[in-house]
């Protein structure tokens, strides 16, 4: 079988006719379209038909595995478009008189022709899962039944998407046409003015080739769904259906962009290195060539789809530990970055039945993390520091908690640049890192597990000591040296997280009413032990500040294990 590409632009006439028998392979993802990108494309479809008499509308193009002399085809690119157009025509069939309604719903199926040989079927056939359901209803032109149903009884998304943008698509009809005719005008605009570029080759590597290469409209394919094919088509045919399930499960159970982020986290995990080429390219090169389809799915994606969604969902299950080790991931899924997941799915992946070395892994983890995070390092030092943790846990695959992994550990110049920078001006810090500082020490100075909200717009951190100071206050007699309030103002002990909008009036009230109005919660209390600490103070003075600075500092230090 060669592998010559074929392009030609079609009128929608042309492509819902015999010479395309449209299939969605199994391994391609649900239909996904929701009403906003199908609203769209009615109100382009409309606009255009409103404003140009003449001109054709261009759809896009598809991309098909097809041979030219035979109708079955393959959709690798165009099933979003193909689908939703199937629907916006069977809306319109039902709009139109009996003989122009026949001819539109040729459209939607074959009626079969013996003298051709042609049996009756659907021009498109969505997956397994959806087809029957498809073909009642949208392709038999039952939408009031279809309207009927209730959404939450449906099986899965796929089928929610087509009842509601057959829902949208006929109250879009209802609002722009008033008349029998206006509507038999637009079903001829469709089917004869309104155009697709088709690509297709009888080769599977080279239509994903094309695929790869063009830019499609609509909700676009993802590197996985690629990836899906190459592995999925290689399984034995008898398999196919059962990995396609175990495959779509893994999705479901991590979401669509969660399973993305698994391949990304793999694809390090095998690279070691930070991304310079696609995920897709990236994935081809460092991971498929190490696994048999089957080991891939069993072996590897399973195991850390699975370890990816406990992590992220800080959901670790174990007789012992699981409390603290859901800590330390709620942390860590705090950090700003997650250039930290693939260490953390391979030990965890790896270890998983052995929680006592897991809680110790994930506490020098979300220090080291945390580490890399609130001293400002940029992707390249992260990714070079985490390589070493990789490349440990693959040359030294016995490790345990006798002979635990060494690289994760903070060097002792690490720790030192560390200790400063929680010494310095924290409030000086970017909001996400002197957040992360501020609430992480509220965490360690608590006792046991401090549960609170953590919401950036709730959130506000607050200078005790007031940025501005004015004469004759008890600020000023207690601080009247300038340079010494500038030594203090922005370090952390000077720093207390509130959960109140700014208050540009509170924030220079004295000690004793600043307290009473600003820190304290309606309940006289507040959230945060840190601010209790605070309210519990009589005086802040200067040698009360750096006393304080000194203990919070120590907390840290002890907190993080930075001796």
């Amino acid at each position: 079988m060669g592998s010559k590409i074929t392009g030609k632009e079609y009128p929608l006439s042309k492509i819902f006719s015999k010479d395309f028998d449209y299939y969605v392979p199994s391994y391609q993802r649900p239909y996904a379209w929701t009403e906003e990108e199908t609203g769209t494309l009615f109100d382009d479809l409309y606009d255009f038909y409103k404003s140009e008499e003449n001109d054709n509308y261009f759809l896009g193009s598809i991309v098909l595995i097809k041979e030219d002399d035979k109708p079955h085809a393959d959709i690798i690119d165009g099933q979003q478009r193909l689908t939703t157009l199937t629907i916006l025509l069977a809306v319109v069939a039902e709009k139109l008189p009996d003989e122009d309604k026949a001819t539109c719903i040729k459209y939607l199926r074959e009626p079969g022709n013996r003298l051709e040989g042609l049996a009756p079927q659907a021009r498109l056939h969505l997956r397994q899962k959806d087809q029957d359901f498809f073909g009642k209803y949208i392709q038999g032109v039952k939408l009031e039944e279809l309207i009927s149903l209730d959404s939450t009884q449906l099986v899965n998304e796929s089928q929610k998407h087509i009842l509601e943008n057959c829902k949208l698509l006929r109250t879009r009809i209802n609002e722009k046409f008033k008349t029998v005719d206006e509507i038999v005008e637009f079903c001829a605009f469709l089917v004869m003015r309104c155009y697709l570029v088709v690509v297709y080759t009888p080769s599977q590597r080279s239509a994903f080739r094309v695929f790869s290469v063009m830019n499609s409209r609509g909700l676009n394919l993802m590197p996985i769904d690629i990836i899906k094919s190459d592995v999925i088509g290689k399984i034995p045919e008898r398999n196919q259906q059962s990995y396609t399930d175990l495959w779509e499960d893994l999705e479901i159970q991590t979401s669509r962009s969660g399973f993305n982020d698994v391949f990304a986290h793999t694809r390090t995990i095998f690279a070691k290195v930070k991304a310079k080429k696609t995920l897709l390219e990236e994935f081809r090169e460092y991971v498929l060539p190490k696994f048999t389809p089957q080991e891939l799915i069993d072996d590897v994606l399973t195991p850390y789809a699975e370890t990816y969604s406990t992590l992220v969902n800080k959901n670790y299950v174990a007789a012992n530990n699981a409390e603290e080790i859901n800590e330390y991931l709620f942390w860590l899924n705090k950090i700003d970055n997650s250039d930290w997941m693939p260490s953390a799915m391979k030990f965890v992946a790896d270890h998983s039945n052995d929680s006592q070395y897991v809680l110790w892994f994930v506490k020098k983890l979300e220090c080291l993390a945390a580490y890399l995070h609130i001293t400002a390092k940029d992707v390249n030092k992260r990714m070079d520091r985490y390589r070493l943790l990789l490349e440990e846990m693959e040359s030294n695959p016995h490790h345990s908690l006798q002979t635990p992994l060494k690289s994760i550990e903070l060097t002792a110049k690490e720790k030192n640049e560390f200790s400063e920078t929680l010494n310095g001006e924290i409030y000086k810090l970017t909001a996400v890192r002197r957040n992360y500082v501020i609430l992480r020490l509220n965490s360690f100075v608590s006792d046991g597990v401090n549960k609170f909200d953590w919401n950036p717009s709730k959130l506000t951190i607050e200078h005790v000591l007031p940025q501005t100071v004015s004469d004759g206050t008890k600020w000023a007699q207690w601080w009247p040296d300038e340079t010494e309030r500038a030594l203090w103002l922005n370090r952390i002990v000077n720093l207390v997280p509130l959960t109140k909008q700014k208050n540009s009036a509170a924030q220079n009230f004295d000690f004793e009413k600043k307290k009473d109005v600003y820190f304290k919660g309606k309940s006289g209390t507040t959230t945060y032990p840190l601010t209790t600490q605070v309210l519990n103070e009589v005086e802040w003075t200067p040698a009360i500040v750096e006393q304080r600075q000194k203990n919070i500092l120590q907390s840290l230090i002890d907190g993080w294990e930075l001796k």
